[in-house]
């Protein structure tokens, strides 16, 4: 069986939104995670979810697929894009589009970009290392990612939390994510990310704010458009949603 696939999908016609949701979901190995009627839902759901893939509609009233893309994409997320519109397919592969389904698609060819898709994906997680060279003052450390429980941005340093160490290291939140596997590692925060594993407990506070302690000790919030995703890797759902 094939490595399962999480992914958003984003159209502002219902009715085409419905179809493309229902034929991932027939196919194995695949997860639709968020389904989005806009482009401002869009990039809420791209940054909580951190999907492996985003099927885009490009042309939408507001934030259009390809704004969406450029604004909201990154990491190892990949892009499918979806139109009725051919006169896009230049620009939408100049962004590194995995593919560009023009409706109305068949299965077969829906199955074909998913091919695509998985090859892209399979590429992408066997690069993740084991092992990060991460420069803290003015030294090199090495350091094993499964040993990391928290990176936390910091002004112009991102705080790496190994246990009871930190190091300060001057690089960006979102340089050393692109880096990790997002099967382990999950954003809580626009500026605090986790390893999966190191999660002790969750507690919901009487503000309706989630408070999140590590093994390590540390307590964490969680940002409000994270929850969802957080409640899903471990398997909340019997707390409180908002």
């Amino acid at each position: 069986m094939s490595e399962r696939i999480r992914a958003i999908v984003v159209d502002d016609e219902p009715m085409a939104l419905a179809r493309l949701a229902r034929l991932l979901r027939e196919e194995e190995g695949v997860e639709v995670v968020a389904e989005c009627a806009d482009g401002a839902s869009a990039i809420v759901a791209l940054r909580s979810h951190r999907p492996d893939v985003a099927f885009l509609d490009i042309r939408m009233p507001g934030i259009d697929g390809l704004h969406v893309s450029e604004d909201a994409v990154v990491g190892d997320t990949c892009v499918v894009y979806v139109t009725a519109h051919s006169e896009h397919a230049v620009r939408a592969f100049e962004t590194d589009a995995v593919d560009y389904l023009l409706k109305p698609f068949t299965v077969r060819r829906l199955q074909a970009a998913l091919a695509r898709l998985r090859a892209r994906v399979a590429g992408r997680r066997s690069a993740f290392p084991e092992r990060l060279l991460l420069q803290a003052g003015a030294r090199q450390r090495l350091v094993p990612v499964r040993a990391i429980d928290s990176l936390i941005a910091s002004a112009n340093y991102v705080e790496v939390h190994c246990g009871h160490e930190r190091l300060l290291v001057r690089e960006t939140l979102t340089a050393i994510e692109a880096k990790l596997d997002p099967a382990q590692f999950l954003r809580i925060h626009r500026s605090r990310v986790i390893r999966i594993g190191a999660a002790h407990d969750v507690e919901l506070l009487p503000s309706g704010q989630y408070l999140l302690r590590l093994r390590n000790g540390q307590k964490l919030s969680v940002g409000r458009s994270y929850r969802d995703r957080l409640r899903k890797e471990l398997g909340m759902a019997g707390l409180g949603a908002s």
